[in-house]
């Protein structure tokens, strides 16, 4: 009888916990399903025109095969890979964005070959005979070869294609009114689709530490049921107690095999014991992590008020693991700067220029000057008229100012005609009219570029006089002081990351071909022959000491027979199918020769608000930092120094320009004696990534060793590839360190996935990071109160939880244990069956879930002010095993001290009842339960340092709930249950003073020691938490942390806010200002 009303028990109990788990996943991934659907839904049955027979049909996009030619117009998203065949416009050209894809919110230039250009209707285009071959489908964004054979009065044309030719499935059309193209890669042969790819799933420091004890309370059910089924039949072994007078056993049970009867004792009693087992943990974690998530993004000081984002949350899953953080991987362009690049100097011809308001100035002597002073050179539009150069500007012959202004011409000339720039059609109405001073300003011009560092260029060009009108047809339109210049545009020669420069060949009005080149100096400078090449890589060099991004150009002019070359050259090498790359780079190395250097460009990317501070407090943490950035040497050094990476007392080390593995060998070996050996406490460490790549390679211990006794270190020409393999070589170290990356763009997302958490930054770079990350933020420096603030409270939240989850497990089956000893373990369950199922559903399980929520151990400022404290939780020590011993035993105390306080206190005192009757077992095991609740409860409670009118309600309504129910249980008759075992049991108990004064005494004597040990630790050895703790409590709150408050409690703040009378600099203004928190409400958080 005991085993069936056990079984049933175990069948409510796990059949509750089980469904609650399963419908909280169901519902979760059907949500996520139900929107996966929807979404799928919208791309698929996207409404979209095809030709056929000579007119449009409309059709959904899922319908569409390789061969239709689909019509798209203006900010329309592609349905399928296309081949580009005509637009709007006459050359042929179109514009798209490709930011869904790679996350670039620029412009880019798609064109068509001529043959096609030309059938902008639906009747021509049905008149269209050709065939395209292509490569197979492939996932790279950026590659693809094929060529379109046209079929024109009996002749076929052959024309190659290219990426210029492909419009990309998911990319938007733009600046366009409309465009036709053939379909050549659909559904899931797309680029898109075949790139896409779903995230790792990774795992918390949390969840690994809870499945260890898992395994470790799980050796002790089974110890526990093999123990009870050993002693059960050593009782047996008597002959009284094997078979008792009033418990006779049938035959079958005689006669039946000891192996298996032994079997099934063991069984039974882990189906009696089992409840030790936590299964309800996982409910309340997943439900915990879910709703804690929202905090991030109702947090007003994650909150972007300029660009108007808020913190984001794209997995909830990693929440404690921002307080765990180890290292930080972090990118430099858009993520430490703004991304927003501003002209700031340039060289030419050997002479170093700044930019005042839209003049240049040059620095030091200009040719045949006698003094060494600064000479101001006016703008162009200025330069134009000779009158303005006197012997008070230059001290120049006129030939030489002729020439300067030559010189200036061409350079500036070569930035506004290399450059894959693009201009606003409606923006450029009317531009041509009037000289450019007069009647046009460059403001009014609105560039797209591939890179900011491109649009800042051009619009230089534009403010000294030299003005990027726009394409049209196959011509490059200039303002040239108010005169025109159309440039015919013959090829451009891509930018690529082996060669890292890009050229453009054009033909200037007077005919002449030009080669204009751009690009990093240690790509350009050794292809020049002319020019002032060392005057200019000094340039260079000391633009990147002040933390620049530097270019260089120059040009080269082309003979006809060259050009012929060159063109035949570049047709053959586009046409080819096979091995068409290694033949177009081999044509572009003999393009790109002995050219003339015209100078160098210096861009300023200017840091963000707070990031030396922000960098500051994570070294202060114990984090240490690291910058993973493309950018050259110099420039990264630089930005390291300016931004508090580096320090100017810092030793810093350097392993760049290794040539082979046993150089890097010695360098490194070199590198770590140099630390062993100096006496400074700080080092730093420069890698470049050629030299990353050879350490990677052969030497990964000891490239390991240097870095793990550097306090930063700053990689530099690193490729997206390299940052992800760096991020594991420190994930899989011995240590295990957990890692957060973050970044903004596109070449970020697989460092960003790689790590154990990853930050995408909502920058300029489109939203690709955002995207692929488990969080996004506006800003670098929000990463302060990411980790310090909410990563310490979901760390020591979901700790408590989960120590306090086994511990009230252990408090719960204990008794059950010891109970045995005393029904000759007979298997008979001290509690009744509801209170099995509801003891871990009902009884207890909302103060925890509130404090998981809510809980505040420190105020948040003193939190964000005091980063040290980070270091009291990381490597996981609110899990380790000393904390996770220390509950456990303290679960067990007290279990020993419900059962044996209860047995000794009431279990034979027959004066307990009024009839003279002593307490039944169902009575016993009622007091022993109610000790339990209250117990686990109020301990709870003393575990809360941060109380609200919430966990008011759940902690001491969770003990009355307990008593309203047990009444009602017990006190009626429920005509639906078979058994009512406990029908007046709890009032029987209630109605008796011993009963609540043990029930006092138990629960004061469970709760006292651990009183006296918390208050004595804090007393005597008091830890930086517990200082803070106390420091906290004579700090007021500000109002910049109202977020984080419950709901009356921000309330309450922001009614007190008012406003503030600000002094401004001016004397004559005074301004009524409100406070920062003007338009937040709570009920906008």
């Amino acid at each position: 009888m005991e085993r069936i009303v056990l079984l049933d028990s175990f069948r409510r109990y796990f059949g509750s916990q089980i469904s609650l788990k399963l419908t909280c996943h169901i519902l979760n991934e059907g949500y996520e399903d139900w929107l996966r659907h929807n979404s799928d839904n919208e791309v698929n049955g996207a409404p979209v025109y095809v030709v056929r027979s000579g007119g449009l049909v409309k059709t959904r996009s899922k319908n569409i095969r390789v061969g239709d030619i689909v019509r798209i117009a203006k900010d329309e998203i592609f349905p399928a890979d296309l081949v580009l065949l005509s637009s709007d416009r006459l050359d042929g050209s179109c514009h798209v964005t490709t930011a869904s894809l790679d996350g670039e919110t620029n412009l880019k230039t798609h064109v068509a070959v001529p043959e096609t250009a030309v059938l902008q209707t639906v009747a021509s285009l049905d008149t269209l005979i050709a065939v395209i071959e292509c490569q197979q489908p492939e996932a790279d964004l950026y590659r693809f070869m094929g060529r379109m054979i046209i079929t024109q009065q009996m002749e076929e044309i052959v024309r190659p294609l290219g990426p210029e030719s492909l419009l990309l499935r998911g990319a938007r059309l733009k600046n366009t009114k409309e465009i036709f193209g053939v379909a050549i890669y659909t559904g899931m042969e797309t680029k898109m689709a075949l790139n896409y790819k779903s995230k790792s799933q990774k795992r918390s420091a949390v969840e690994k530490s809870m499945n260890t004890f898992l395994i470790i309370y799980l050796i002790i059910l089974i110890s526990e049921a093999i123990i009870s089924t050993i002693l059960k039949y050593t009782w047996e072994a008597e002959e009284k107690w094997d078979e008792p007078w009033y418990n006779q056993k049938t035959e079958h049970q005689r006669n039946s095999s000891k192996i298996l009867r032994f079997i099934s004792d063991f069984l039974a009693f882990l189906v009696l014991y089992n409840f030790i087992i936590p299964i309800s943990l996982y409910v309340t974690v997943e439900m915990q992590k879910f709703l804690g998530s929202f905090f991030i993004g109702w947090d007003l000081d994650l909150y972007h008020e300029e660009s108007g984002q808020k913190a984001q949350v794209n997995t909830s899953d990693l929440n404690e693991e921002l307080g765990q953080v180890e290292y930080v991987f972090t990118d430099k362009t858009g993520t430490l700067t703004e991304n927003e690049m501003q002209f700031r100097e340039c060289s030419i011809n050997g002479i170093k220029y700044q930019e005042i308001n839209g003049r240049l100035v040059s620095e030091g002597p200009t040719p045949d000057s006698s003094e060494g002073s600064l000479s101001y050179l006016n703008s162009l539009s200025h330069l134009n008229n000779l009158s303005h150069l006197t012997t008070s500007s230059f001290r120049t012959s006129p030939e030489n100012e002729t020439e300067l202004i030559k010189e200036h011409n061409l350079f500036f000339k070569a930035v506004s005609l290399c450059h894959t720039v693009q201009i606003s059609n409606v923006q450029t109405d009317g531009i041509g009219d009037g000289p450019w001073q007069s009647n046009f300003a460059p403001s009014q011009l609105e560039y797209y570029a591939s890179s900011p560092d491109e649009k800042a260029l051009v619009e230089a060009a534009a403010r000294i006089g030299i003005v990027f009108v726009g394409n049209s047809e196959e011509t490059m339109e200039v303002k040239t002081l108010g005169k025109l210049e159309r440039y015919k545009l013959l090829h451009i020669l891509e930018f690529d990351s082996d060669r890292r420069r890009m050229s453009v060949i054009v033909q200037a009005p007077s005919g002449e071909k030009l080669l204009f080149a751009k690009g990093a100096e240690s790509s350009i400078l050794p292809k020049c022959v002319g020019g002032e090449i060392e005057k200019t890589r000094i340039h260079v060099d000391e633009f990147a000491l002040k933390g620049l991004r530097t270019l260089c150009m120059a040009y080269k002019q082309l003979t006809s027979k060259e050009y012929e070359e060159i063109d035949r050259r570049l047709f053959e090498a586009r046409t080819a199918l096979q091995q068409r790359e290694e033949k177009l780079a081999d044509v572009f190395q003999f393009i790109e020769k002995d050219l003339i250097l015209l100078g160098a460009t210096a861009v300023e990317d200017r840091l963000q608000d707070r990031v030396r501070e922000t960098i500051e407090a994570l070294r202060m943490a114990g984090i240490k930092v690291w910058v993973l950035t493309g950018d050259k040497h110099e420039t990264a050094v630089s930005v390291s120094l300016s931004c508090g990476h580096f320090h100017r007392t810092m030793n810093i080390l350097e392993l760049i320009n290794q040539k082979s593995d046993s150089e890097c060998a010695e360098q490194l070996r070199q590198l770590a004696r140099r630390i062993t050996e100096d006496h400074v406490i700080q080092h730093g460490l420069v890698v470049d990534g050629t030299s990353l790549s050879l350490a990677l390679r052969e030497h990964e211990k000891l490239f390991m060793e240097v870095c793990r006794n550097c306090s930063a270190v700053l990689c530099c020409r690193m490729a997206p590839l390299q940052k992800a393999k760096v991020i594991r070589l420190i994930k899989i170290s011995p240590e295990k360190p957990i890692t957060l990356a973050v970044g903004d763009g596109a070449n970020d997302v697989s460092m960003i996935q790689e790590a154990h958490v990853g930050i995408g930054i909502m920058g300029k770079e489109g939203r690709q990071a955002a995207r692929n990350s488990d969080y996004a933020i506006a800003r670098f420096k929000f990463l302060s109160k990411l980790l310090f603030v909410h990563g310490h409270y979901y760390y020591i939240r979901i700790a408590t939880l989960v120590q306090y989850f086994f511990y009230k497990n252990v408090c719960f089956i204990t008794p059950q244990f010891l109970y045995q000893f005393y029904c000759l373990f007979s298997q008979q369950t001290l509690y009744d069956s509801v209170y099995l199922t509801l003891y871990n559903i009902c009884f207890t399980s909302l103060p925890i879930l509130i404090y998981s929520l809510l809980e505040q151990h420190i105020d948040p400022h003193v939190l964000q002010s005091k980063p040290t404290l980070y270091r009291d939780i990381s490597k996981n020590r609110q899990l380790s095993i000393k904390t996770f011993l220390y509950w456990t035993i303290l679960g067990f105390s007290h279990a020993f001290i419900f059962f044996f306080g209860s047995y000794f206190l009431i279990g034979k005192d027959i004066s307990l009842l009024g009839n003279g009757q002593m307490f039944g077992n169902w009575t016993f095991g009622t007091l022993v339960f109610t000790v339990m609740v209250i117990t686990v409860t109020v301990k709870m409670a003393l575990e809360t340092h941060f109380w609200t009118w919430i966990n008011h309600l759940v902690t001491w309504g969770s003990i009355v709930f307990y008593f309203i129910f047990s009444l009602f249980y017990g006190g009626i008759l429920w005509p639906f249950l078979g058994s009512q075992n406990m029908y007046f049991v709890f009032i029987q108990l209630l109605s008796s003073g011993s009963a609540w004064f043990a029930i006092i005494i138990m629960v004061v004597t469970c709760l006292f020691l651990d009183i006296v040990k918390k208050v004595f630790d804090r007393q005597l050895h008091p830890t930086n938490t517990e200082k803070a703790q106390m420091y906290s409590n004579t700090v007021a709150l500000s109002d910049e942390f109202i977020a984080l408050q419950p709901l009356s409690r921000a309330r309450n703040q922001l009614s007190k806010l008012r406003w503030k009378k600000i002094r401004v600099q001016s004397a004559q203004h005074m301004n009524l200002l409100k406070a920062s928190t003007e338009g937040r409400t709570v009920g906008t958080c």
